[in-house]
């Protein structure tokens, strides 16, 4: 049952984009180094792959509302975006906010996301989540939710 299930999700997934186009499904993304996320996410916008938001996508993760095409991006109602001042580590050990890394992240969102930024205060060490339907008014639906959780 649940291969058919998949199988189905895979066949609502193609029709969606296209043939000869797949489809990305990022969830569980907690970031990592700003520069490899800017990396990747410019491969799959040159790919023309449409994205799946369908669970979290956190810190450097966030890129992708930038580097791929706002028509490109669909959001599922697990969808959560999460969203901090970027930062590095210093000779102890410890963490500090790199500004420049910040501004750089900010200005790469789109405009909608950054307005929604700034009247939470702005990037901040402190991660504020972006979802339900907030994130739903800013991106299309995707069409997974009918489907449950498939493949989970």
């Amino acid at each position: 049952m649940k291969f058919v299930r998949c199988l189905l999700a895979a066949a609502l997934l193609l029709a969606g984009v296209g043939a000869s186009h797949a489809a990305v499904r990022i969830a569980d993304d907690r970031g990592g180094q700003i520069g490899g996320y800017i990396t990747k996410f410019q491969r799959l916008r040159s790919s023309g792959q449409s994205v799946i938001l369908d669970g979290l996508c956190a810190s450097a993760c966030t890129i992708v509302l930038g580097a791929v095409p706002h028509d490109k991006i669909c959001v599922t109602s697990r969808a959560a975006l999460g969203f901090h001042a970027a930062y590095d580590f210093g000779i102890n050990g410890r963490t500090f906010t790199n500004r420049e890394a910040t501004m750089m992240l900010y200005s790469m969102y789109p405009t909608s996301v950054r307005r929604w930024i700034a009247a939470r205060g702005g990037l901040t060490p402190q991660m504020i989540f972006l979802r339900g339907k907030q994130l739903q008014a800013m991106y299309q639906p995707c069409y997974l939710d009918a489907l449950g959780s498939v493949g989970r």
